[in-house]
């Protein structure tokens, strides 16, 4: 054994089994990202190396099509209405619900994907969905990514639409939620609109964050094929989107930034078999440490991403509700 896995832990060959503790639903959804092997399905499908432009190409494609396949299930009942606007460098959808609970409140939505997949029709779609859930006006950023749009891109088609809201809303009334590679933005969007002097908002949303793109977390290893999800290392992505930036600076990598003073009170979540479980922790222990009022919620045998549906995913958005209200100063519950 080398010097660098000395006091490794090795694990015995073994069956993970879906438990008992989780809701049916959740359960049937750990099964079918699964095959008959015991493998997940998502572990078959490998990422380009960071220079193959044309394979990112094709597999942004694939991805796009898949969303647009699997976009009308959760969409049926959604009232929101959205307009899609341009504000700077940045793509806005704008998305108001049919009933609001605080029509001068808003919430900035930064959509997932791994830093390259997830917008057009898919932001477009997440953020009627983001109104409808929480009773809010959804400004949903359908940020520029890789290959044609590395780093800074993103973060500045972010920032762009910061400003844009804070035109419109006073900061104590705006709240940024992210998921995954969401999550990473707007924790840097955080982090660079202090450092340039703005205004931070009431409150942040961190979902399963990929705030260190480093990998540098003991579930990058731990979970690794545990979660059925997100299998194994976005590593490809990271290098892709970063262009050759490094990756432990705060705006590509925010785990490692500052967050006192200012930082917004903060919802953190992840699950027990999220190959993400470390960045959010390890989030979470930096805020406190720095005095930020955050809050975690871990669930039970959760992936990446959530159970896609499931009682679990449904007590998420109502923990997120509750945040947001108290965090905005609204008052009651929808009626």
């Amino acid at each position: 054994m080398s010097d660098d896995q000395q006091g490794s832990v090795k694990l015995p060959q073994r069956l993970l089994p879906i438990p008992a503790s989780i809701s049916p639903q959740a359960q049937a959804a750990l099964r079918r990202m699964v095959n008959g092997d015991g493998v997940p399905v998502n572990a078959l499908h490998a990422m380009p190396a960071p220079d193959e432009r044309e394979g990112w190409q094709r597999v942004k494609a694939g991805a796009d099509a898949w969303y647009a396949a699997n976009l009308g299930d959760g969409l049926a009942a959604v009232r929101a209405g959205v307009e899609t606007i341009a504000a700077g460098s940045a793509t806005i959808h704008v998305a108001r619900p049919a009933r609001p609970i605080a029509a001068d409140c808003a919430l900035i939505d930064l959509h997932g994907g791994a830093l390259v997949f997830g917008g057009g029709d898919a932001c477009r779609a997440s953020t009627r969905l983001q109104a409808d859930q929480y009773g809010l006006t959804c400004y949903g950023v359908d940020y520029r990514m890789p290959p044609e749009h590395p780093y800074p891109a993103a973060l500045d088609d972010c920032l762009a639409a910061y400003r844009h809201v804070l035109e419109r809303h006073a900061p104590a009334r705006i709240a940024i939620a992210g998921r995954s590679a969401g999550g990473n933005l707007a924790a840097a969007l955080l982090l660079r609109a202090r450092d340039e002097g703005l205004p931070l908002p009431a409150a942040v949303v961190l979902l399963s964050p990929e705030a260190d793109l480093t990998e540098s977390g003991d579930s990058f290893a731990l979970n690794q094929l545990a979660d059925v999800v997100l299998p194994g290392s976005l590593m490809a992505n990271n290098l892709l989107y970063a262009d050759g930036a490094d990756l432990a600076h705060r705006y590509l990598s925010p785990l490692f930034g500052d967050f006192a003073p200012g930082f917004p009170p903060a919802f953190l979540q992840s699950g027990t078999r999220d190959l993400f479980l470390s960045n959010t922790v390890r989030m979470h222990r930096a805020l406190r440490g720095a005095g930020i009022d955050a809050e975690l919620h871990v669930f039970e045998a959760m992936p990446h991403g959530g159970f896609m549906g499931a009682p679990e995913d449904e007590e998420l958005v109502r923990e997120v509700a509750l945040f947001l209200r108290a965090r905005l100063g609204i008052q009651s519950n929808p009626s």
